[in-house]
């Protein structure tokens, strides 16, 4: 039997960390209940010696069923207060500020990705098991397994989905498949876990955290690790990764994550720390949820809804998984942000920190509609949609418009600043195209003011013979245009009488007689041409001579 579980160090494992759980939970109780049963004991092996009847023995029965209802209420308080000391040890490093989010760069979206992982995978015939994105490489990794019960991975694909740029950088990376025959869930000895227990027990994993990187053709499978810590209150701790490479079959397990690309942090560590901040309150406050925060579940994110993997803007490659929280009950609106990191040194909880968000978000779902509405000559039509509102720095949120193998625009927010949703639309790469409302003194409003003083610049200095476009004008420099317009038409009139007059008496005399002897000329000779006319009958109507009386 000591042989068998000696060997058997997977369902060990497995076996222990399920009874220390369930010790934890049942601890308090088993020990009153123990403490009551030895008082019975002794208290009936009193009676027995000195041979008391069943009437003299109804204390100790009353006292053992008495033993037992306290057990079962401590029992049932323990589960609960149990729990609530469970979330205080999670969130014992939390840290609560009113600064701003660290400025987050935007990505494709989760569900971008897993779309254009299938087309770039070639001929190969197995199935996508996990999706995870690299803050480090800006990238996508895909982990492919095989098909069949005793089988391991077939490839790992590293691709680059970048916004707003056509390029599509992709890596694979095959496995051999008669060396390292081994995956996640897989049977028998083609069980990756059973290996990594092998080599260290008492160690265990979410299968959701593993991924796959491509150091040169080698594909390297990452598997992040989990320990147990306490007695009462049972918690995790990151334990380090299990590489595993996918060439030779060789498993490495090692503590020191530095070297090791992609976010080395447990992802179910971190989500687990992000719900433990419900008990920042008293033990009423958590038992009637008054306290704490909620990730933005309302739908707008479905398939990836919390935990998003982002990278910082600084440059450093350094990553954090950021949720938008919502206040415990009905209320929807993102009113923080937390962030974990995707790296840990040691073997200690990251720091998570919640970020007080001012001005506050309206919800995820809310700011769906808002886009539909605001921009719906750009959404949604044949196969476009809205993807992740997720946190990028600051009070800012962005979101994606496009399909999933096509991201033409993004909207970028800063919540409310005066009560209403402030939002821009931009291409997929930044450029800014126009603002539904810019929130006062951003860098959007500072743009859209830059291009209306260079537009009014241009409609103010027409070319020769334009007059430009009016509509731009306010009515004071309408106003302004109209006084010149009729000082100059003024001007002009003056100035062409001066001329005429000047011209006039600046002519010699001669011609000044000779024209106006023709004008005479002209006269005379248009009476005489009228009267002679009318004599012919030529100059009535008909011919006929009128005579008037």
């Amino acid at each position: 039997m000591g042989l068998f579980l000696w060997w058997a160090s997977y369902f060990t494992t497995i076996v222990a960390w399920e009874l220390r759980k369930i010790f934890a939970w049942l601890a308090a109780p088993l020990l009153a209940g123990l403490l009551v049963l030895l008082v019975w004991l002794v208290l009936w092996l009193i009676g027995r010696k000195r041979r008391v009847r069943f009437a003299g023995r109804l204390p100790v029965v009353a006292l053992g069923w008495l033993g037992g209802l306290l057990g079962l209420g401590l029992a049932v308080g323990w589960l609960v207060y149990g729990a609530y000391l469970q979330d205080r040890a999670y969130m014992g490093n939390v840290r609560i500020v009113s600064e701003p989010v660290p400025e987050l760069s935007a990505r494709a979206p989760y569900l971008v990705g897993k779309a254009q992982a299938a087309p770039h995978l070639g001929d190969v015939t197995g199935e996508i098991s996990d999706i995870t994105y690299l803050p480090d490489s800006d990238r996508f990794a895909t982990l492919v397994e095989r098909r069949g019960w005793l089988a391991g991975y077939e490839v790992g694909l590293v691709q680059d989905i970048p916004l707003g740029a056509n390029s599509r950088n992709q890596q694979r990376c095959s496995f051999d498949l008669d060396t390292a025959d081994a995956r996640i869930g897989g049977w028998f000895n083609h069980n990756l876990g059973r290996k990594i227990s092998a080599q260290r027990r008492w160690v265990r994993f979410e299968p959701s955290d593993a991924y796959v990187t491509c150091s040169g053709d080698t594909p390297i499978v990452v598997v992040p690790l989990k320990r147990q810590t306490g007695i009462l209150v049972v918690t995790e701790r990151p334990a380090g990764v299990a590489l595993y490479d996918g060439r030779t079959g060789k498993l490495t397990l090692t503590t020191d994550t530095a070297a090791v690309p992609g976010p080395t942090y447990p992802l179910s560590l971190a989500g687990r720390q992000r719900e433990g901040t419900a008990a920042i309150g008293s033990f009423s406050d958590w038992w009637f949820e008054r306290s704490g925060w909620d990730a933005s579940e309302d739908g707008a994110n479905a398939g990836n809804e919390a935990d998003f993997t982002l990278q910082y803007h600084d440059g450093s490659g350094r990553g954090a998984y950021v949720t938008p929280l919502t206040p415990q009950g009905e209320a929807s609106s993102v009113v923080a942000v937390s962030t974990v990191s995707t790296r840990q040194e040691g073997g200690g909880l990251a720091p998570i920190t919640v970020h007080r968000l001012d001005p506050t978000w309206s919800s995820p779902k809310s700011l769906v509609a808002l886009i539909k509405a605001e921009y719906r000559d750009v959404c949604c039509y044949n196969d476009d949609q809205v993807f992740e509102v997720v946190p990028t720095g600051g009070s800012t949120w962005t979101a994606t418009v496009g399909s999933d193998q096509n991201l033409r625009y993004r909207v970028e927010g800063r919540g409310l600043p005066d009560g209403r949703e402030a939002s821009c639309l931009k291409t997929a790469d930044g450029v800014l195209i126009r603002c539904a409302y810019a929130a006062p003194g951003s860098p959007e409003e500072k743009e859209l003011k830059r291009r209306e003083e260079e537009k009014q610049k241009a409609a103010g200095t027409p070319k020769p013979g334009e007059a430009g476009d009016l509509t731009a004008y306010t009515p004071e420099q309408l106003a302004e245009l109209q006084r010149r317009v009729s000082e100059e038409v003024v001007r002009r009139l003056k100035g062409g009488w001066a001329t005429q007059a000047t011209q006039a008496t600046q002519a010699p005399r001669g011609a000044r007689v000779r024209a106006r002897s023709d004008r005479r000329g002209s006269r005379s000779g248009s009476v005489r041409g009228g009267r002679a006319g009318r004599a012919s009958g030529g100059g009535w109507p008909g011919g006929v001579r009128r005579s008037w009386r």
